[in-house]
């Protein structure tokens, strides 16, 4: 294994003029070597990248790891703070590309050494074990997903007896939500009901106390929540001596997406540099669409007057994936927001094709237009995988997906369950967690009543008894069989001692526990086979990972969508269309693409209409679709959307009008396009006229002369 031991180079090494910043536009390259004194272990006023959509903002944060380490800055003292795992992993593989045309083979080491790079909630983790101690907290601690977590919650709600109100009260997962957007937005519990959830508001005496007795159970059990992680972080940077040791580990802190992040986030952010010494966020004001996360656009809009002096502010405006006429709709487009910073997206892909804006009957023209567009496209040469099909809400593709199959047209949607979300998989982590935090009490709930004739009752007891002992392991051991448990439980106990001692070793373990597991498998499920797959590709994941808490982490955190985002591209061989939300879509483009809906009611969304923000935010919806097609982009408009309701009229339809972020005035950056094409009737043509036998229209001219 490698190990970085500081630069083992000379300045000599290291060219003035640096050939690896040649291929970076001018304001890429302003980007890169803003600040950075020639040690590289400083930089001046803290810098805000204001990155346009398709303006290589990967490559140019990239390029600006790579050159502080090719100036001396030590990586492990480089904090990199990304939106996912795997794009972490991938800016270190891009940063190792760019560093090796100076340092050459010393650029692995270095990349090796930079080792704080990940997620904030992944970063939040390893900080907190580190710091454990010194915060009251025990670093065996385990983390909950987002349905663990809904589990604890609802078996809290159950305990206060909220389940059995006279009144429905707020489900698990409604109460989760709740919690979740008090913590992340930093907002009082009364604020975020009565801005986003307002049918709830006469519970909020009883949602205070759930939510006291939620964290109560997390801290007795010794698990932390997604929540916790950024939470807890942001409490410990708040003492000051830790706030300053904590930032003194870095001499660099980048963070990407930052128009994604929350306000504990930003909070966490300002803790650690106060003075914006050695920051650089790099985002895009017009691309934040995750409100519903708890991410605010007030982050990256005032970010710049947090400092004194301000942040400087680099705009990456050429763009390098939509040709001009699509660029110069879109930006006409965000133009008319209310509030943001001034980029005017520009391109040398010239193209005479202006963006379309078609005119449909209704959902089933809008299907049919598409799917004969699609094939189109493909005679012409255009791999179904290069067209994409963008719509603002799920269930708007219904319509579509019915006629993709028709048409025999394999599609690709994204959504749906997750990986880690079946319940066989589910299974197997728990006994995992279980083993690594015996006083996790939902994965043992789960796990205990996998065995058959134990019931919740029983499993109950058997938790309890395992809370209450200062050795929960030496307790299980020790338990009492339940009555129906039969051999089962030996060879439950057993499973639990062996995988506790870790003499197997990881991820040896882990087939250990898949061992166990596979008879209950096989009883409990007909598709036994097919998930026995999934588990051993669970088993090839884990040989990522140098231990079980690490695998359990990072997995938690980061979880892959599906089996295929380790094992490669799904179908590999075959071509297939792509359908998204527009918010799975971001940072994706296609040489095609169709925007379906594009009427006031879906974009903007007629829940999304009753404040000012949640308008500006559906623009920018609009916006990120829009520039996500790199050739041809059809948005489309239904002029009807079909009801279940019949209306006073006898008519089952509404009428919609064109989106109000494309007005009149922006019409002339359209080609305007009915659908299907009218073809005049030939009975209807002059030459026609002359068999006509009765002049309808003129007996009904004369009814009123």
């Amino acid at each position: 294994m490698r190990v970085y031991d500081g630069p083992e180079r000379n300045d000599s090494t290291v060219p003035a003029n640096p050939t690896y910043l040649d291929q970076l536009n001018p304001r890429q390259r302003q980007a890169v070597e803003h600040g950075l004194l020639a040690d590289g272990l400083h930089s001046a006023a803290p810098l805000l990248v204001i990155a346009g959509a398709g303006s290589g903002k990967t490559n140019t944060l990239a390029h600006r790891v790579a050159h502080l380490i090719v100036k001396g800055a030590d990586p492990r003292r480089i904090l990199l703070l990304t939106f996912s795992r795997r794009a972490a992993t991938e800016m270190a593989r891009r940063v190792e590309r760019i560093a090796g045309q100076v340092l050459g083979q010393n650029a692995g080491v270095m990349t090796d050494a930079l080792t704080w790079a990940g997620t904030f909630h992944g970063i939040g983790a390893r900080l907190l074990r580190d710091y454990a101690p010194e915060i009251g907290l025990d670093p065996a601690f385990s983390i909950h997903d987002r349905e663990d977590s809904a589990d604890l919650m609802n078996l809290v709600r159950h305990e206060l007896g909220f389940s059995t109100t006279q009144s429905r009260f707020p489900t698990k997962a409604t109460c989760l939500a709740i919690y979740s957007r008090c913590v992340n937005a930093e907002t009082a519990l009364e604020e975020v009901l009565r801005t986003s959830y307002p049918w709830c508001a006469g519970w909020a005496a009883e949602l205070r106390q759930l939510f006291a007795a939620y964290v109560e159970a997390k801290q007795r059990q010794n698990v932390l929540d997604y929540d916790d992680l950024l939470l807890y972080w942001a409490q410990m940077v708040a003492e000051p001596s830790i706030a300053v040791e904590l930032g003194g580990r870095f001499d660099h802190v980048l963070v990407d997406e930052y128009q994604d992040t929350n306000r504990l986030q930003s909070s966490i952010l300002l803790a650690l540099k106060p003075g914006g010494q050695g920051l650089t966020v790099v985002g895009d004001d017009a691309q934040s669409i995750y409100s519903f996360r708890a991410a605010t656009v007030r982050n990256i809009l005032d970010f710049p007057g947090q400092f004194s002096p301000p942040a400087a502010i680099i705009t990456l405006d050429r763009n390098y994936r939509s040709s001009q006429p699509i660029l110069a709709a879109a930006n006409a487009v965000i133009e008319l927001a209310s509030e943001h910073f001034t980029k005017n997206l520009w391109t040398d892909r010239t193209s005479a094709d202006r963006p379309q804006l078609v005119a449909v009957r209704d959902e089933t023209d809008q299907a049919r237009y598409v799917v004969e567009q699609v094939l189109a496209n493909r005679e012409n040469g255009m791999s179904l995988k290069q067209q994409a099909v963008l719509f603002r809400t799920s269930h708007h593709s219904g319509p579509l997906e019915v006629e993709l199959t028709r048409h025999n047209i394999p599609f690709v949607k994204f959504g749906g369950l997750k990986f880690l979300d079946a319940a066989h998989v589910k299974d197997l982590l728990a006994l995992l967690r279980f083993v690594q935090n015996p006083r996790d009490r939902v994965a043992g709930f789960r796990l205990v009543q996998l065995l058959p004739g134990v019931g919740p009752t029983s499993a109950q007891r058997v938790l309890d008894r395992m809370h209450d002992a200062a050795d929960p392991i030496g307790a299980l051991m020790e338990a009492p069989s339940p009555p129906r448990a039969g051999d089962e439980w030996p060879s439950f106990v057993n499973a639990i001692a062996q995988l506790r001692a870790g003499t197997a070793g990881w991820p040896a373990e882990l087939e250990q526990a898949r061992t166990w597991y596979e008879p209950h498998l096989e009883r409990m499920h007909d598709d036994a086979a097919t998930r026995k797959a999934d588990l051993i590709q669970l088993e090839q994941i884990a040989a990522g990972y140098s231990s079980r808490e690490r695998f359990l982490t990072e997995l938690t955190l980061d979880p892959p969508d599906a089996t295929s985002d380790q094992a490669g591209v799904p179908l590999r061989d075959e071509d297939y269309l792509i359908l998204s939300t527009i918010h799975s879509a971001k940072g994706q483009e296609w040489k095609s693409v169709f925007v379906l809906n594009v009427v006031d009611g879906c974009i903007p969304s007629d829940l999304g209409t009753g404040t000012t923000a949640e308008i500006e935010e559906e623009r920018r919806l609009l916006y990120v679709a829009m520039t996500r097609a790199k050739d041809h982009l059809h948005l489309i408009v239904p002029q009807r959307f079909f009801t279940h309701q019949q209306s006073a009229t006898g008519d089952r339809h509404v009428y919609a009008a064109r989106t109000r972020f494309i007005p009149s005035s922006l019409l002339k950056l359209f080609e305007r396009v009915s659908w299907p094409v009218a073809v005049p009737d030939p009975a209807t043509s002059p030459a026609a006229t002359k068999s006509i036998r009765v002049d309808v229209g003129a007996k009904m001219r004369s009814m009123w002369r």
